[in-house]
């Protein structure tokens, strides 16, 4: 399931903004459509008016679409889930455009071998980049949260709430990359990832982290761009 809002106190509409000439949400299914262990991509959004735009261009992307209440997001997610069943559910968030398919399907494996409730790649001292973040959960787990009357999960670097009923599991990076920024949350961010899509893309449309790490090392004007760390 990926997350999208039109909503962004510091990028309104970010999530539609162009990049490679096709708008950045399009990129980003474009990207975790590569994920090998994902059987179904949908793109969950709200209700409100503005997140029409949305819609419309997810489904030009022929990409299944759920929409539910603006301020419940667990509501959302278990709308979604009931609409298109699994046993576990990924969760990415919007404006992650330089998402890794591998990194997807790693924290998917894990997941999946460990038999975790909950599997995250964003633990603290060894967290993959910010705009790299993937969480799994079990379909029970979701509809247990959402059952107990939460209207938001934990963040990705938190376990769920009573760890009792929960085990958890995290995907090292090594060395941790936490700081790394390549979400896009603001124009910094956006001017930063553009300029790594125009770099990258026109070649090689599935562009690795590797790809942007090897990019990145050769551009010092891009490894602090904004005066975030890129690299």
């Amino acid at each position: 399931m990926l997350q999208a809002r039109m909503g962004s106190a510091t990028l309104p509409g970010g999530v539609l903004m162009p990049l490679a000439r096709a708008p950045m949400i399009a990129r980003q299914i474009e990207r975790a459509a590569r994920a090998r262990r994902i059987d179904t991509l949908v793109v969950v959004t709200t209700l409100s008016a503005e997140d029409d735009a949305i819609e419309t261009a997810v489904r030009r992307e022929a990409t299944l679409v759920h929409r539910g209440p603006a301020n419940d997001q667990l509501a959302r997610l278990a709308g979604a889930l009931s609409a298109y069943p699994a046993d576990h559910v990924v969760l990415l968030e919007d404006g992650a455009p330089l998402i890794d398919p591998e990194i997807i399907d790693a924290a998917i494996d894990l997941h999946l071998t460990s038999h975790a409730d909950h599997t995250s790649n964003r633990s603290p001292g060894a967290a993959y980049p910010v705009g790299q973040g993937v969480e799994v959960i079990t379909a029970a787990g979701l509809r247990r949260m959402a059952g107990e009357g939460a209207t938001a999960l934990p963040r990705a670097s938190e376990a769920p709430p009573t760890p009792d009923r929960w085990s958890s599991m995290a995907l090292l990076a090594e060395p941790d990359q936490g700081a790394v920024r390549w979400a896009v949350e603001g124009p910094a961010d956006y001017a930063f990832v553009a300029a790594v899509y125009d770099a990258l893309y026109p070649s090689n449309r599935a562009f690795t982290s590797a790809d942007v790490r090897a990019f990145l090392a050769s551009r010092e004007d891009l490894a602090t761009f904004g005066g975030a760390r890129r690299l």
